[in-house]
Order: structure tokens, then sequence, then C-alpha cells
């Protein structure tokens, strides 16, 4: 499944760009309250907007597929996040985008997705040339920007394809001619079928360009990042999930096969992000006057969603003070390999320059001492409902690490060091942060092996069930804000951390997979990780004042 894959797939041709233009949230367009918008797309990118009433399954979600698209249905899976719709929907809210994908076991480059006519789709598919997908609380300000785009259209201007990075992006513009906004389609992703410059061989769903971040996904995180950066810490620009039509997305010959003539639009998923005007960005010139809040700010956010792709080329400098240059400010773009599913090698370009290594402000560490991952969870499951669960469960821990790191007095630098991976000959070390979360994994299995031993001796007495339900809650209950250390005991696990892990790894590249737990599992992971986590600094502390760190020679995909 890794060796690239001929395809080919269908291609919704829409409605005229005049007309009907614009349909965002439910709570503005007036729609049926038994009826759902959603949209769903294949593999290959295909994407088409239905409405789903009470009444219809999974099935009925397929049969439409592969009567208005002609999309084989056989053998396939609809899923929507981490779930597999087998049948019922209920769990589908309006505004959302589901996958239908071939099961791993049928999937076949030889059942082409041929096209259906333009007559066809007008008469069944009624999406329109930019649809917001989503719910998001800054829902007027992305309708103004929508708004912005659609005049511009209007009135012929064109968007302008973008020739740098890996993926598919394109400026939209104003009425002014001034752009205003970035699209990136999911289908143009890195080794997505539609990619433009070459990056192909793979459909949606799969592993991409990093192996924990999957084919056509990235979009969601760059929303996610907008939506964690509350009140705009970070400056992250406003960025939405839409559902986009324009003839100037690519379609690939090798996907296509050259039959789309006169194409006036293809329907694509892709994130919007508003055009932030810059001078330059941070690659440009050297990073000695760049703002020390500036530099912590984007780092905070950085550690919070493990951004596993943060070079210099995606931080934009903007002169201020009537353009005197050392007056510039810092705006962090380029969130798509944030969220990864698994712990792996994060990026960190600002680990080498010298304001991660001034200590926090205490407005920082007021900021950092305020967030709440539980919080933060339920809003990007109610905010991005097809994000998968090990993605929030990385931000949970990532966000417990940053405060409890914080709280014990390490920098920003320091913070990302123990997060980041060392390099010994050809092989790589766990980070700090994955030996930490290595021990506290081999705690809750030899705690877990105990309780079944356990059960099974209480079995009979019917004591299993209430003590796996009090267990449970008791996880559930532990804060990811308080300072409480635990017994003891905790000290001593810090001699043996480092040591017990490096003996679990072996030659795995993911050490740390959360997915790998259950639900009581990961939340007594947590209480086992916010254990040692101290003595693990305390004992880092200890040894940095006596040893010269080697220089980190990280990569970064420049994406």
């Amino acid at each position: 499944m890794e060796s690239p894959i001929p395809n080919k797939m269908s291609v919704s041709l829409l409605n005229g760009p005049c007309h009907a233009d614009y349909e965002g949230d439910g709570r503005f367009n007036g729609k049926h309250p038994n009826k759902r918008r959603v949209f769903v797309q294949t593999e290959n990118g295909c994407v088409l907007g239905m409405e789903l009433e009470r009444k219809d399954d999974a099935h009925t979600v397929k049969r439409r597929m592969q009567l208005m698209l002609n999309v084989p249905t056989a053998e396939s899976s609809l899923t929507f996040g981490d779930m597999i719709l087998s049948n019922d929907l209920s769990a589908i809210r309006t505004d959302s985008a589901l996958l239908l994908t071939k099961n791993l076991m049928h999937r076949s480059s030889s059942t082409p997705c041929l096209s259906p006519t333009a007559k066809a789709l007008q008469q069944k598919d009624q999406s329109k040339i930019v649809e917001i997908i989503g719910h998001s609380t800054d829902f007027t300000k992305i309708k103004e920007l929508v708004e912005d785009i659609i005049k511009a259209l209007r009135s012929n201007i064109e968007p302008i394809p973008v020739n740098g990075g890996l993926g598919g992006a394109y400026y939209f513009r104003n009425i002014k001619g001034e752009n205003v906004a970035i699209v990136k389609p999911t289908d143009e992703e890195p080794f997505a079928p539609n990619n433009p410059k070459g990056f192909i061989g793979k459909v949606l769903g799969q592993p991409g360009l990093k192996h924990s971040v999957k084919v056509g996904e990235t979009g969601f995180r760059e929303v996610a990042a907008y939506l964690l950066d509350h009140d705009h810490f970070a400056r992250v620009p406003l960025t939405s999930l839409v559902n986009i039509t324009h003839s100037i997305f690519n379609l690939n010959d090798t996907v296509f096969g050259n039959t789309i003539q006169n194409n006036k639009g293809v329907s694509k998923i892709a994130s919007v992000q508003q055009f932030i005007p810059h001078d330059f960005d941070a690659s440009d010139h050297g990073s000695s006057r760049f703002p020390v809040a500036d530099v912590h700010r984007i780092g905070i956010l950085d550690v919070r969603i493990f951004n596993t792709d943060r070079h210099a080329g995606n931080i934009l400098v903007r002169k201020v003070n009537d353009g005197e240059f050392g007056q510039v400010e810092l705006i962090p773009i380029d969130h798509g390999l944030c969220l990864p599913e698994c712990l792996e090698d994060p990026y960190f370009e600002w680990i080498h320059w010298p304001q991660a290594s001034i200590p926090f402000s205490e407005s920082e560490l007021q900021y950092i001492e305020s967030l709440d991952a539980n919080l933060d969870a339920k809003m990007l499951r109610k905010e991005l409902p097809m994000i998968r669960e090990a993605c929030i469960r990385v931000l949970t821990l990532c966000t417990s690490f940053l405060k409890e790191a914080a709280a014990f007095g390490l920098c920003l630098a320091e913070i990302g060091g123990m997060m980041s991976r060392q390099f010994r000959f050809s092989d790589q070390e766990p980070s700090e942060l994955e030996v930490i979360c290595l021990e506290a994994m081999k705690q809750v299995m030899a705690l877990s092996e105990s309780e079944e031993q356990t059960d099974e001796k209480d079995s009979k007495f019917g004591k299993s069930a209430m003590v796996k339900h009090n267990r449970a809650l008791s996880y559930k209950q532990v804060g990811l804000g308080k300072k409480g250390r635990g017994n003891g005991q905790v000290k001593a696990c810090a001699n043996v951390v480092r040591s017990s892990a490096k003996e679990s790894v072996g030659a795995a590249t993911s050490f740390v997979k959360v997915t790998d737990m259950n639900e009581d599992e990961w939340w007594l992971f947590l209480e086992k990780f916010r254990e040692l986590v101290g003595p693990a600094i305390a004992a880092r502390k200890i040894s940095s004042m006596n040893i010269r760190h080697n220089p980190r020679l990280g990569s970064s995909c420049q994406f």
C-alpha cells in the first residue's frame, strides 16, 4: 500500500459561478431541522454534497454516491474521523465531512470512477461555490472572508496558484485584486491523488508526508491550530474548512485520463486561511531582532500542538512602526503537520534561537497556567468532529507537559529539547518526553496485569465490575493543571525511567502510540505521567549542568 497507485476519480461539475454562490452554517441558511448537510469525499478526492434525512443510513449514502457519481461502493467503508459508519448516522452533525474508502483487502486500480454529465450533477448536487464546513465560533468573520472571495470571482478576478511548498495552494483575491485568502485542497496535499507538484502515489486516508498524519487531513489540523490559539495569543490567521468549487484546482491526468473538457468547476474540501500581508518570512533574515514575546508565543503553541514542522519559512515577519526595521511581529502559518496521531520527532526551529532560552514572563506563565486540556478536547470534538481521538490525546498530553515544565521553571528551549529526539550514529533515541511516557505506560501495564489477576479471583463474588467503575471515575477526576506529585515513591522512578524505556522501544520509530490504550488505561497513564514528570525534569536540570548537549540535527518537511 505504500507504493504509487494509478487512480481514477470522478469530478463533480457543479453550478455556474454567478448564482446561489454561498451557503454556510445551518443556523444562517434556513435548512429544515430534520435534514443535515454533509460532504462525502472519496479517497481520490471527489466531493459530493448531499442532504441527509433522519431515516438515512450509511447504505443510503453509498447508494447515492454510486448513482450520482458512478462510484463503486462494494467492499467500501464510510468513515467519520475514527468512526466506521456501518449503518447508524445519528452521530453525524450537519456540515460534516465524511470519507468513502475501499476496504484494505479490496483496494484496486482497475475499477475506474466515470464522470457523470454536468446536467445530471446540477440536478442532483446543489453545492454552492463556497460552503463552510463546521460550526466555528468565528463564523461571522469567516463568512465575511468568503463573501470577499465570491465578490471577486463574480468580477472575474481569478485566484493565483502558489508556487512554493509541496502541496497545491491558491491565493484567492478580493474585488481590489488583493490577496485575502490561501486555499489548500485536501486532495492536493503531498502524496494525494491531485497533487500538482508531482508528489503523488497515495489515496486519502493513508499515512502521508508524516506517517502519523494521514493524507487529506492536514486541513483539519490547520483549523485546529487556529481554534486552539486562544485569545489570538500566537496570531494564527483566521482559518476554516470549506467545500469550494473552481476550475483552477488541479486534476492530474494520471487520475482522470484527460476525460475532463470545458471544466466549469471542481468541488473540493479545502482549508481556507486569511492571507496576512507581510514583508518577509523568518528564513530571509536572522532571528536576532525577533521579539522575545513573539518567539515565546509561537513556541508555546507549537509545544501544545506538537508541531512536527515549524521551520523559519512558515513564520511570517511583518514590520511595524512605519516600517522601521527592528520593530517586527511574527505570524505563524502552515500547521498541517501538527497534532500527529502518535508522538514522533517534532521540528522546532526556534529551539536554536536565543529568545527561546530566556525565561517565560509572568503573563506567559499565567497564560500557560490558564490552559485547560479537557476544555480544549471538548471544543475540538464539537468544532471538528472528524478529527481523530488520538490527535486530541496528543494535545492533552502535550498541554499537561507544558504546564508542568513551565511551573517547574523550564524555559522554552529546555521544553522543546525534552520533546525532541537525539540522533546517535544512524539511530534515533526516544526523547525525554517519550521516555517518561514509556515508563508511565510500563507502570500502567504492570498495574493492569495485577488487577486482571485480582479480577479473576473476585469475579465469583461480583466485585470486578464495581472495582473497574470506581477506578475509571478516579482516573477522570485527575486535573491536568494541579501541581500534586503523588507519594514518595515517585522520586525513585526518575533514576530508572530512561533505562527501562530503552529496553522496551526496540527499533520502532513510533515509541509512544496513545491509541494503544483504552479509556481507563489512558486516564491512569495521565496520572502516572504527571507523577514522573517532576522527577524527570529535576534529573534533567542536574544533568544539564554537567553535560553539554550536542546540537539537534532534525529535519523539516518545508510543508
